[in-house]
């Protein structure tokens, strides 16, 4: 068995991550959205970045997403997605919660940058569905394996699994790298919800399968 196809039956057979996971999981976000366009434009730039980046996955893993069960990865955790599922919020709740994130930000973005991760934050919260579905918040692939198939082999799987709850999915695309992988995967662009002067964040929906294998219409978008 080659290696690659020994990546790709890994990534295709995921397992549940556990709270156990969080850290190995956070290294391998922060790796994979370094060079993101968007996080790019919200993380400040330097030495501080990447501690930036591997904290706000720590807590968006350990904090919001471990507990749904729906954070999925490779055995080797060469790839993993986390994903919300039908009645989870998006984001955080009151102004309380949100105050106590401040400080993690202002780690992240920088003080000349706060604005921007802000005005980010606002547009995807202003633009999320309301109707149930399953959020695909990040998937992420080890970056010295990208370019294999991974990426792709593991969201086939989530999305066998999601099919099977009759349920729609929703992503935003920060790379356009990856929207090949999404269409293939039957998610359909709906537009551009990128504050002004960010790079491009694209909403895709898939919609919902239905008994007789064909996907429904989904209006509540």
């Amino acid at each position: 068995m080659s290696d690659r196809h020994a990546q790709l039956q890994l990534a295709a057979n995921p397992r549940r991550a556990t709270p156990a996971d969080t850290a190995q999981i956070a290294r391998l976000f922060a790796a994979a959205f370094a060079s993101d366009p968007v996080m790019d434009w919200i993380a400040r730039p330097g030495s501080a970045r990447a501690a930036g980046l591997e904290e706000l996955f720590r807590w968006l893993i350990g904090m919001r997403a471990i507990a749904f069960n729906e954070v999925w990865m490779a055995e080797d955790c060469s790839a993993a997605a986390a994903w919300l599922p039908p009645g989870a919020p998006a984001s955080p709740g009151g102004l309380i919660e949100q105050i106590k994130l401040v400080p993690m930000f202002l780690r992240l973005c920088g003080l000349t940058r706060l604005a921007r991760g802000s005005a980010m934050g606002a547009a995807m919260e202003r633009n999320h569905p309301h109707a149930p579905h399953f959020y695909l918040a990040f998937i992420a692939v080890a970056p010295g394996l990208q370019g294999m198939g991974l990426g792709g082999a593991l969201l086939d799987a989530n999305l066998k699994t999601i099919d099977a709850t009759g349920e729609p999915a929703y992503l935003e695309n920060s790379n356009p790298k990856n929207t090949r992988l999404y269409e293939r995967s039957g998610f359909v662009a709906r537009k551009d919800i990128a504050p002004k002067g960010a790079p491009a964040l694209i909403a895709m929906w898939r919609d919902r399968k239905i008994e007789n294998g064909i996907q429904g219409v989904e209006k509540s978008i």
